[in-house]
C-alpha cells in the first residue's frame, strides 16, 4: 500500500494481458493467496468453459501451476444446470438465493465465501474466457503495490459486426463518467465484470446493489485512493450473449442510480 498516496492525482494505467505472462505472474504471487469468484445465474451453457479456463492451467489440485488457490461459483438462484456444470468443471459451488441485491449481492456473497488475499471476479456468460483473463487481471495487482483495482476491457462484437456491443457502457456509463467523474473518463469498460482487487479493497468499499455494482466499485475506489490506484487491462475480444433493449433498461437505471448517488454535490 506504500505507493497509494502517490496515485491520488494520477490517471488509471492501461496494460495488455500479454504484458503479464503466466510464469512471471506466478512468481510475483510471492506467497499471497488468489481466489477466482464467478457469480452466476442461469448460465449453464457457458459457466463450465469459464471455470475450465481457470482450473486447468492454474489450480494446483487439477494439475495447474498453482497461481489460483480456489475457484468459487456463486450460484445465485439458478433453475438450470449452472451448479452441475460448474462443479463438473472443477469449481467449488456456493448456493445463493435470488434476492433484491442482484449482482451486487451475489458478488458480496462470493467474497464472503472466498479466502484469497487477492480476488478476481469473472462473468459466467462469456463464451471465450481464456487463461489470459486471469493472468491479465492479476498482473497489475501482483507487480505494482500502488494498484488497488483492476478492470478488464475488450472489443465486443454485436450481431456479426466486430464492434457495437456494450450499449449500456457506451450510452450511459461512459457519458456519465465524462460529465460527473472526468478523472475516470479514460476507463474503457467501466461495467466490465472482469474485476480484481486485494480483499481489503473490496471489504473497504463494499458492493452496490444490482448492475450498479461495477460502476460503484470504480468510483468508490477512485474516491478513496485516487484514480491512479486503478488499472485496466486489454483482454482482447469478449464474446457473450447480447441482451435485448428491454433487458438493458433496468441495467442502465442501476448504473445511473449508482453514479448519481456518488456524484459531487
Amino acid at each position: 500500500m506504500s505507493g497509494l498516496r502517490d496515485a491520488e492525482r494520477a490517471s488509471p494505467r492501461t496494460f495488455h494481458h500479454a504484458d503479464f505472462p503466466s510464469p512471471k505472474v506466478r512468481e510475483a504471487k510471492a506467497g499471497r493467496t488468489v481466489s477466482v469468484c464467478i457469480p452466476a445465474r442461469h448460465e449453464g451453457s457457458t459457466v463450465g468453459s469459464v471455470v475450465r479456463a481457470v482450473v486447468q492451467p492454474f489450480l494446483a489440485s487439477a494439475g495447474g501451476n498453482g497461481l489460483v488457490d480456489e475457484v468459487i461459483v456463486l450460484d445465485d438462484g439458478s433453475t438450470d444446470d449452472t451448479a452441475e456444470q460448474a462443479a463438473g468443471a472443477g469449481a467449488q459451488v456456493v448456493r445463493g438465493v435470488e434476492a433484491e441485491g442482484g449482482k451486487g449481492q451475489a458478488m458480496a456473497a462470493a467474497l464472503a465465501a472466498s479466502r484469497g488475499d487477492v480476488v478476481v471476479f469473472l462473468d459466467a456468460d462469456v463464451a471465450n474466457t481464456t487463461p489470459a483473463f486471469v493472468t491479465g487481471m492479476l498482473g497489475p495487482l501482483l507487480f505494482f503495490d500502488d494498484v488497488a483495482l483492476v478492470k478488464g476491457f475488450y472489443t465486443r462484437p454485436l450481431h456479426g459486426e466486430p464492434t457495437g456491443g456494450g450499449r449500456v457502457t457506451e450510452l450511459v456509463a461512459r457519458p456519465v463518467l465524462e460529465l460527473l467523474f472526468p478523472e475516470l473518463s479514460e476507463v474503457r469498460q467501466p461495467l466490465a465484470g472482469e474485476t480484481a482487487a486485494s480483499r481489503w479493497v473490496f471489504e473497504k468499499v463494499g458492493f452496490a446493489d444490482g448492475y450498479g455494482v461495477e460502476l460503484g466499485l470504480l468510483i468508490d475506489v477512485a474516491q478513496l485512493l485516487g484514480a491512479g490506484a486503478l488499472a485496466q487491462v486489454d483482454l482482447g475480444v469478449r464474446i457473450h450473449r447480447n441482451r435485448p433493449l428491454d433487458e438493458l433498461r433496468p441495467q442502465a437505471t442501476d448504473v445511473l442510480r449508482a453514479a448519481l448517488a456518488r456524484a459531487p454535490r
